[in-house]
């Protein structure tokens, strides 16, 4: 039977009094650089990196597997990239997503999970943005929780990262970011308290410093708004490797395990600070204990089954990988129906494209699984096909080729995007302003130094094949790969239609053939805004030493500003139609305090076939006495429907969740007036049938 919480407070407390100092510290880091460098040499991925533990005291430790996409410490299943399922806008789906990994994780003999990326994408040009969900915390908290609660069914402690304002990769390990009060509550922290309210046993923290401080010795940060404001009893590791800088500030700050091992927080740095008076045995205490505590809360729960080998990569599991890239595509435009291709009326279709035959699962730093295939949308498009119709290819260079295939096919799919080498994780040596490339001693170690993606289009291989494609055809269906949003201009309204695929997996290809041909269809809504311009973008600088992060982004910021964007945050076609209709707001009237808004509305399939639609709720401020966004979205439900089918989908919104952050009080307030709310298939105004309701 599991044990009140109480109980493993007072068990940490008494084993904390009976262990050295030497032990105390050995619960402060990682004892994880041997077996990195041995994992990624031998296996090609990392091995479980474990971090405390006492065999005399009967203290367990923690073994870490890192990877948003899956388990990253043996050979498992490779979901699409975050980004991919933030665009599925279904957190039952990531949910179970959630569960696959972490009985993976246990597979693996690992008990500690990386795989919770809840980083706000202020800017697409960030280069890791294939590992979070999107630009908007309420839908980043959902998702994130979701995640969350997955992963931990299975006994494995989920660490939501990078904790805070992580959003420009090039420079992570130096960017001072200075943010104001009232955005940093509202806009770059709530989905981490959401997550944290979800249950996560613990939180990762972040290279860049927040006002002058490294975030892993952010006392603000981590003792003020996680431990005190939210009431976060986990534990905190850093990110690895540099995450620390000072063995003083860092256990001052509240920072609990240095991760992957030790190099400030060691023993002989412990005791020589103690002996100094500059810190005391109860700030190791407070550091050891809740670390502890945890470990012997998480080591006491029940399995309910047993984790044995052949669950890595199982069947049931690349079914939900390949499930999971079908709902993630989203269709950004289908002109004259062009979509979904019909076998019987193609007995040609021309393949090309820089990624075509490429296995492009995402970037290969920390969040990269080694799975046992990756199917290439060209060979998941012949697999599908086999016999029945001829596949024609022309690499990206050969234009001619390009050209003459194009010609005789019945429809030409172009895959385009980036690649590995090109967006993600970047790796450099500290303190060097390198330039994108990769550095001898981790290019053996198969890490790839890349980064921000800059400028957002394509690249001109791409828009060379693109450019012939469409100077000889109206039948060109551009197939998009990336971590993010990628700008069209100049080209979208040349082509036919236009799929964003993200980095789709291991059952990529095969999903996309089936998308492709009209086994599903596609139901994915853009998680963050494509713009026409990137001046209309907030300030975006890669090796920038200080930045502001404001109040206003993504679509918020189109909102105010009254920019047209190309595809708004929200958007995704499908292959039949939906209408709304009958919005009501059935509390007319609520309290400003503990109090519910119930909105419902109707939602139709107007089509001829089956699908899936995504209902976004956004609540509007234009009577607010402050300055406020003009929406922010505040819900979200994905349902099936048949042709002709009609369903009610109902809402419920607490009040706390129209309220802003009053620096002045530092309390969260809900104005007393009227709002809006909206329903509806986007976050454009004309998708959005509005109705109101009053705080009082």
């Amino acid at each position: 039977m599991q044990q009140p919480p109480g109980s493993f407070e007072q068990q940490a407390a008494l084993l904390l009094s009976q262990m050295t100092l030497k032990e105390k510290a050995n619960e402060m880091h990682g004892e994880g650089l041997k077996k990195l460098v041995i994992g990624i040499l031998t296996r090609g991925h990392l091995l479980p990196v474990h971090a405390g533990g006492s065999k005399r005291l009967g203290i367990p430790s923690i073994s870490f597997t890192d990877g948003p996409r899956g388990v990253g410490t043996a050979v498992s299943t490779n979901f699409p990239v975050t980004m991919a399922r933030g665009a599925s806008w279904d957190a039952d789906l990531e949910k179970r997503i959630g569960e696959a990994m972490g009985t993976e994780a246990r597979c693996a003999g690992a008990n500690y999970s990386g795989a919770v990326c809840i980083n706000l994408l202020r800017h697409p040009s960030w280069g890791r943005s294939q590992e979070t969900y999107g630009e908007d915390p309420w839908h980043l908290g959902e998702m994130g929780s979701a995640l969350v609660t997955g992963i931990q069914k299975h006994n494995v402690m989920a660490c939501l990262k990078h904790f805070a304002l992580n959003s420009i990769e090039n420079s992570r390990f130096l960017i001072d970011v200075n943010v104001d009060e009232r955005s940093l509550h509202e806009v770059y922290l709530p989905h981490f308290k959401k997550c944290i309210e979800a249950g996560a046993a613990s939180v990762m923290t972040a290279y860049n410093k927040v006002g002058g401080e490294y975030c892993g010795e952010n006392k603000y940060l981590l003792s003020n708004v996680l431990r005190n404001e939210w009431g976060f009893r986990g534990f905190i590791t850093s990110d690895w490797f540099w995450g620390v800088r000072n063995t003083e500030k860092g256990i001052k700050a509240g920072m609990n395990v240095e991760m992957p091992s030790k190099k400030f927080y060691k023993f002989s740095k412990i005791k020589k600070l103690l002996n100094e008076g500059k810190i005391t045995m109860e700030d190791i205490d407070k550091l050891a204990l809740p670390f502890i505590r945890t470990k012997l809360e998480w080591a006491s729960r029940k399995d309910f089954m047993n984790y044995t080998k052949n669950l890595l990569a199982c069947d049931a599991h690349r079914n939900l990988a390949r499930e999971t890239a079908e709902k993630s595509a989203v269709l950004l435009k289908n002109e004259n129906v062009i979509l979904p291709l019909k076998k019987d009326a193609i007995r040609k279709l021309a393949i090309v494209g820089s990624v075509a035959k490429t296995k492009n699962d995402g970037d290969h730093a920390s969040s990269k699984v080694k799975s046992p295939y990756v199917v290439t949308p060209y060979d998941g498009i012949k697999n599908y096909l086999g016999s029945e119709v001829e596949i024609l290819y022309a690499g990206e260079n050969d234009l001619e080729g390009i050209r003459r295939i194009s010609r005789e096919a019945d429809a030409v799919i172009v895959v385009a995007g980036f690649k590995y080498t090109e967006e993600g994780e970047y790796i450099h040596l500290l303190g060097k302003r390198s330039k994108p490339g990769k550095l001898p001693l981790l290019a053996k170690l198969g890490i790839a130094s890349k980064g921000d993606r800059v400028p957002l289009a394509l690249h001109e291989r791409d828009l060379k094949v693109i450019k012939v494609v469409t100077s000889v055809t109206d039948k060109a269906i551009v197939c998009l790969a990336g971590g993010g949003a990628i700008t069209m201009e100049g080209w979208k309204e040349k082509v036919s239609a236009i799929l964003m695929t993200f980095y789709n997996g291991m059952e990529g290809g095969n999903a996309l053939a089936r998308i492709l041909f009209g086994d599903v269809s596609p139901s994915g809504k853009l998680p963050f805004t494509i713009p026409q311009n990137e001046s209309d973008l907030p300030f975006f600088d890669s090796y920038a030493d200080k930045i502001a992060y404001e109040y206003y982004h993504g679509y918020t910021l189109f909102d105010k500003f009254k920019k047209k964007p190309a595809f708004p945050f929200g958007f995704g076609l499908s292959y039949t139609t939906f209408f709304y209709s009958n919005l009501q707001v059935l509390t007319a009237v609520v309290k400003a305090h503990n109090d519910v808004v119930r909105i419902s509305v109707d939602v139709e399939n107007t089509g001829s076939v089956s699908g899936e639609e995504i209902i976004q709720v956004y609540i509007g401020f234009s009577k607010s006495k402050i300055d406020r966004p003009v929406k922010l979205l505040r819900g979200f439900k994905k349902i099936w429907l048949t042709p002709g089918e009609k369903k009610t989908a109902s809402f419920e919104i607490k009040t706390a969740d129209l309220s802003y952050y009053d620096v002045l009080s530092g309390c969260w307030m809900v104005e007393l007036m009227e709002h809006e709310v909206f329903a509806g298939k986007s976050s454009v105004e004309e998708d959005l049938p509005g109705a109101v309701f009053t705080v009082n």
